[in-house]
Order: C-alpha cells, then sequence, then structure tokens
C-alpha cells in the first residue's frame, strides 16, 4: 500500500504580496539612520521634586539601550535577508538584487533589459526567485482548507 502525501497549497498573490514587503523592508532598512533615536540633552527642570521611582536607567542610557537593540534587530534582519538572496542561483539572484536591492528604483523592464531576458523568461525566473524567498524565508502564505482559486 503506497502512502500519499498532500503539500498544502500555496496562495501565489499572497505569498509575493508578502516577499515584495520584506523586500521593501530590507531596502529601507538599508537607509534607516539610528540618529533619531539621540538621547535629550537639555535637562527639564520641575517645581515639583520628582518622587523615587526605583528607575536604574537615566534617559540617555535608556536611549543608547533601545538604539543598540534596535540596531542588533536591524543588522540581524539584513544579514538574513542578504543570506537568503545568497542561497538563490545566479539567474534568480541578479533579478533580485537588481530589482530590489539596489539604491536605485527601476522597473521590471529596465531590469530584463540589462539582464538580456526576454520578458517572458524574466517573469519566470522572477515568479521562481520569490517563490523559494518564501520557503527560504519561512513566509510563504497557504490557501485555507475549501478555499477555490
Amino acid at each position: 500500500m503506497q502512502m500519499t502525501f498532500n503539500l498544502p497549497e500555496i496562495e501565489r498573490v499572497a505569498t509575493r504580496n508578502k516577499v515584495e514587503s520584506v523586500l521593501d523592508k530590507y531596502k529601507m532598512y538599508l537607509l534607516m539612520d539610528p540618529s533619531e533615536l539621540e538621547p535629550n540633552v537639555t535637562s527639564s527642570f520641575r517645581l515639583v521634586p520628582a518622587a523615587p521611582n526605583n528607575q536604574f536607567h537615566s534617559s540617555t542610557e535608556e536611549t543608547a539601550i533601545k538604539r543598540m537593540d534596535q540596531e542588533k534587530q536591524r543588522k540581524e534582519f539584513l544579514k538574513k535577508i542578504q543570506k537568503s538572496v545568497n542561497r538563490l542561483n545566479y539567474q534568480e539572484r541578479s533579478i533580485i538584487i537588481n530589482r530590489y536591492l539596489k539604491d536605485d528604483d527601476v522597473y521590471d523592464y529596465e531590469v530584463y533589459n540589462e539582464l538580456g531576458y526576454s520578458e517572458r523568461k524574466y517573469y519566470r525566473i522572477k515568479a521562481r526567485a520569490f517563490y523559494k524567498l518564501a520557503f527560504i524565508l519561512r513566509i510563504e502564505v497557504y490557501k485555507q482548507e475549501g478555499e477555490v482559486s
């Protein structure tokens, strides 16, 4: 008796949108400058003395800790995306990098012309790259039971 294993079906549009949003987030993280988390330099004066609140950190220390935590998360995210993209084959990687990870905003037609692909081949490779990235990053979206495409 042969066992059958049915894989759940992927919701392609939702998965593609999720991958695109992750790639957009990557681009924004590259641009992010943590300078907006600077500590307050001016002291605040009050007429009422501050009540003891068992607070061990000054606002400067809290800002520094928050900034370090956010920077660590940002670097981990960037590294995760870079490793994921590097796992793709050369064609897929070149499309993702040229279209989504460079500083310039470019359109699909510019990328497939630059890489020398036909439009059909470009979109086929791009779809495969998105599918692979979704699984590598574990962000694929599955169709629900009874859902009809």
